[in-house]
């Protein structure tokens, strides 16, 4: 069958919203001032297209960093702005989104659920709606009934969000050209937890979905869940899509589902209390042995300037340290003020909210100060800006202070500044895992650390007040 010359609709509409974070999400929070060009989805929809002689109508780009929920005129303006351009492009053939599947605004659970039912009610019924979704969000029913299929990175850390584009891409434009009918199924793990992809059992898991992709079988996700998001339809969910076989998809996901369960012990992130933490990094010869700060991720919507971790090793006196990076433009602006080489009392740290403990009064050493600090992202396709930024010394750690509210990805958020990392015994790093890939070859051992702060790892006790209470690990049974 020949193929058709399409109109193709594309957006970006993303954050990941952590609703027990402190930070409200606004309209300063969104970066607009990306290109489309910039967002590697929409960069390889658009390659595509051209590519197929198709035409490729591109709205709105739209981030903001994860932190709490959206202020509902906010995601209502750019919810909006993304439809009113969908009006303007009519008819369309195909509809691609790159969402989170995670964002929740004042009085919307389901913001994709909400962007998708009134795209589709635009669009029309002939429109095939796609849309791409990090694995850490909330599949929804709204979801499931307004998009022609849902993809979901399958990495974690991700690291194939464009080969999860081209897939969706690839799904949509079949079944636009008549050539796929895409059907999807749902199966619910009943799971709450986080589970990184680098790592067996889960890794062969990964790689067998992706074998599975043939024989009438379109794509496979396991939707890991946003645990930090209390709504009603969150956690692990396995969606299958099928071409116009529902049995089998409902079979795939099922199977596939099952063998998740089976396995969510040994596949869930193994956090390792403060204390003890400490006692086997020191114990480890030979570093550096990288700490990941797993409750301080400001990639999950943490503050991203909790000092519990960094008050235990100046209380047991432990020196040779770098680490960071610690949300605080107050006390960045203090070091800019004193100047390089100045010695200063510096309270730091400790500041948007319970969960980010008591600040940090030290005397400090300002080593090195930066207009514009940034570092590599996971996939080195774009630098992860933190602005206005200052190393300090105290006491044998060095700390990173920063501007822009971000995860550490890259050793350059440390060693752009001029701080050695090959020479440490630990370095501390506020991220869950998406470090991984950059700091875990050149570290002697790798320990998450189960902290105090916004992003609990006690998945059995994470204080839901909306969601169903009937999930692993709180409740241990068989499915």
């Amino acid at each position: 069958m020949p193929n058709k010359r399409l109109r193709i609709f594309t957006a970006t509409l993303v954050t990941e919203t952590n609703t027990f974070s402190p930070i409200p999400t606004g309209a300063k929070a969104f970066d607009r001032s990306r290109a489309q060009s910039d967002v590697a989805s929409m960069s390889a929809w658009r390659e595509a297209g051209e590519r197929d002689g198709n035409t490729v109508i591109e709205s709105i780009v739209a981030i903001a960093q994860p932190a709490g929920p959206t202020v509902r005129a906010v995601y209502e303006g750019l919810r909006d702005e993304l439809l009113e351009d969908l009006r303007r492009a009519l008819p369309v053939d195909v509809m691609l989104l790159y969402l989170h599947g995670a964002m929740v605004a004042d009085g919307y659970d389901d913001c994709e659920g909400d962007v998708l039912q009134r795209a589709r009610a635009i669009a029309g019924e002939r429109t095939v709606i796609g849309a791409e979704l990090d694995l850490h969000s909330h599949l929804t029913a709204t979801m499931l009934a307004n998009a022609n299929a849902i993809v979901a990175y399958k990495e974690y850390p991700h690291t194939d969000i464009v080969d999860r584009a081209r897939d969706l891409y690839r799904i949509c434009v079949d079944a636009a050209n008549g050539r796929t009918r895409p059907v999807m199924a749902v199966y619910d793990c009943k799971i709450v937890g986080m589970f990184p992809t680098t790592a067996q059992p889960l890794r062969a898991l990964v790689d067998e979905m992706s074998a599975r992709e043939c024989d009438g079988i379109l794509s496979l996700s396991l939707i890991h869940g946003f645990p930090w998001g209390d709504v009603p339809e969150a956690g692990v969910k396995m969606l299958a899509i099928a071409d116009g076989d529902a049995a089998l998809a409902r079979r795939t996901a099922e199977e596939f589902g099952q063998r998740f369960w089976a396995m969510r012990r040994e596949a869930l992130l193994n956090a390792t209390p403060l204390d003890e933490a400490l006692d086997a990094a020191l114990a480890t010869p030979g570093g550096p042995v990288v700490l990941a700060d797993v409750a301080d991720n400001a990639g999950g919507g943490a503050p991203g300037d909790s000092t519990y971790l960094l008050r235990a090793l100046l209380e047991r006196g432990i020196d040779s340290v770098a680490t960071g990076t610690y949300y605080d433009p107050i006390a960045v602006d203090a070091c800019f003020e004193a100047g390089v080489g100045a010695t200063i009392d510096l309270r730091f740290g400790g500041k948007l909210g319970t969960a980010s403990g008591d600040p940090i009064d030290a005397r400090v050493e300002v080593m090195r100060l930066l207009d514009a600090h940034e570092q590599d992202y996971m996939d080195d396709s774009r630098p992860v800006l933190f602005g206005r930024s200052a190393w300090i010394r105290t006491r044998g750690i060095d700390v990173v202070l920063v501007s822009a509210r971000t995860q550490v990805f890259a050793p350059n958020a440390f060693t752009g500044l001029g701080i050695t990392l090959d020479d440490k015994k630990l370095i501390v790093v506020k991220s869950s895992h998406h470090f991984w890939g950059k700091f875990a070859p050149m570290a002697k051992r790798v320990i998450h650390v189960s902290a105090p702060g916004a992003l609990t790892v006690d998945f059995a006790a994470i204080g839901y007040r909306r969601r169903d209470l009937h999930y692993w690990p709180r409740i241990d049974t068989e499915l």
